[in-house]
């Protein structure tokens, strides 16, 4: 329990010196597009792929599951969407990104500790934490809302393609279903969840990887704790949000 409290201690104490003012913005301008670059739009791939293949699986379970006579076939389009909108779009991708992202990042920032570069941007009065974790929290929570609104009409779309293909359910009775009802706010809950997600991610991501010691082994095993724990933090906050902003 004191490893515990102790750890939650250096997380706060790094992200209040990694939040601290910069010295130059300029500087801090560019890594920003960098870092969207490196994180956001290579990111969009995977992110695509695994989004068409959910919406369609979605379609297809539900299409089996909802054969009753008594069940409007539009229904099946309706729990699509919804599924995409609430729950898979924003924290299903967020668990990937936390894979992808946040073990690039600690494995970045702690071969740069290993390596002293961490110290020598020290030495020369740079804010290290400042300089290399910001830019990187900046960048994701301004991107992945981008990729949790484009996962959402992949999604969506590839269960409509799915209905097309195997004629699990009727194309325009699928259509019907994704208009039905439409809840504007579930977008927002969903871009709300992406943001926090991505600074969980970058930031206990940049924690580990800035305390970092010892060999490149250490490396490794500080982006494994990268990912476990953001995956945990994830969905701890993805139930306290879900209960805050749905109920």
């Amino acid at each position: 329990m004191k490893n515990f409290f102790e750890l939650i201690g250096r997380y706060f104490m790094l992200m209040s010196k990694a939040f601290s003012r910069p010295e130059k913005f300029s500087i801090y301008r560019k890594r920003i597009l960098v870092e969207m670059a490196s994180l956001g739009l290579n990111s969009i791939g995977i992110v695509a792929i695994i989004s068409v293949f959910m919406g369609a699986v979605i379609t297809i379970q539900m299409a089996l599951n909802l054969q009753s006579p008594f069940i409007p076939k539009y229904l099946i389009g309706y729990a699509t969407r919804e599924s995409m909108l609430l729950e898979f779009s924003s924290t299903v991708v967020a668990l990937i990104l936390a894979g992808k992202v946040g073990s690039n990042i600690a494995s970045e920032i702690g071969t740069m500790r290993i390596t002293e570069q961490i110290d020598a941007l020290e030495i020369m009065g740079v804010n290290s934490a400042s300089y290399l974790i910001l830019p990187k929290i900046i960048a994701t929570v301004f991107f992945f809302p981008f990729l949790t609104i484009m996962s959402m009409g992949i999604g969506v779309a590839g269960g409509y393609v799915i209905s097309l293909l195997t004629g699990a359910v009727n194309p325009e009775a699928y259509l019907t279903g994704i208009r039905y009802d439409f809840k504007p706010f579930y977008i927002t809950y969903s871009l709300v969840k992406s943001s926090v997600f991505a600074f969980i991610i970058t930031s206990i991501s940049g924690f580990y990887g800035y305390y970092a010691n010892g060999n490149s082994l250490e490396v490794g095993r500080a982006s494994t704790k990268a990912v476990v724990v953001s995956s945990i933090v994830i969905l701890i906050f993805n139930l306290i949000l879900t209960q805050i902003m749905l109920t």
